[in-house]
């Protein structure tokens, strides 16, 4: 490895080589880029900007590393209690997106749960979910109409699942679907490691008129076993502001209306 690592490279032999050790390592250090190569802070720093606009690479503090394997979600109870300002103002962006009387789909998922009040203003919307939380929290806004699809329980969730829910969604007309994701990224789209999860969420986006992808910064560089959809299939994508700029701009090259929500915590 000694003699490959003294040859002068051009930036793309450079780059190549850079994403061999991360697919091996899974993470390296700019300090440990530096040495491996002979090159300044800068230039590495422009070269994980490159790659990570590409999709292939994804920065972290200090480094970059490689797409990482998703193998199981957290529960509903340890997703409830993570990144709130960045689930907060993702849910107020995608809430600016409804208008009064659509027929609104709400995948399950913490982020969209704190869409729920923000759409209870609302003086005539219907509410589609597969959520059980939603659900439970629009009881006392008698003025929405509030559709719950059914289908297979997954407790870890409060959702329900598989062909049953998807079969539900199919007979509805949607106006706008909203989408939660535990894993994306630019270059396999919307993963997960469920399969239960996949054809809900994709009857979801054949049924609507929009689509919407609702999903943190830090989940964007995952991925699971089964794949929904390319990013290409949804309309806007809305995730929060601490997304890194060079992720964005591959995200926006390749077509998405991007949304970057500022958080106020």
């Amino acid at each position: 490895m000694a003699d490959e690592e003294q040859l002068p490279l051009i930036p793309d032999q450079r780059r190549e080589l850079l994403l061999k050790h991360l697919r091996r390592d899974g993470v390296l250090s700019v300090q440990q880029i530096t040495q491996l190569f002979g090159v300044s802070h800068m230039t590495v720093r422009r070269d994980i900007a490159e790659l990570e606009r590409q999709g292939l690479v994804f920065s972290v503090p200090g480094g970059a590393r490689i797409a990482s394997h998703l193998q199981s979600e957290p529960s509903f109870q340890a997703k409830s209690l993570m990144e709130q300002p960045e689930k907060q103002s993702m849910a107020t962006a995608a809430a600016g997106l409804v208008r009064e009387g659509m027929t609104v789909y709400l995948d399950a998922g913490t982020t969209l749960l704190a869409m729920v009040p923000l759409l209870a203003r609302h003086t005539s919307l219907t509410v589609v979910t597969n959520d059980f939380t939603t659900v439970d929290r629009l009881m006392a806004s008698s003025h929405l109409d509030v559709i719950h699809i059914g289908g297979q329980v997954d407790p870890s969730n409060r959702s329900s699942v598989g062909r049953l829910a998807a079969t539900t969604l199919r007979q509805l007309a949607l106006d706008i679907a909203f989408i939660s994701t535990s894993s994306w990224d630019l270059l396999r789209g919307v993963t997960t490691p469920s399969a239960a999860k996949v054809e809900v969420k994709q009857a979801a986006m054949e049924c609507t008129g929009s689509s919407v992808l609702v999903a943190g910064s830090s989940k964007y560089g995952t991925f699971g076993k089964f794949r929904v959809a390319p990013l290409s299939a949804f309309d806007t994508i809305v995730t929060d502001d601490s997304l890194a700029e060079a992720a964005a701009e591959g995200l926006r090259a390749g077509g998405a209306d991007l949304r970057l929500a500022a958080s106020t915590g």
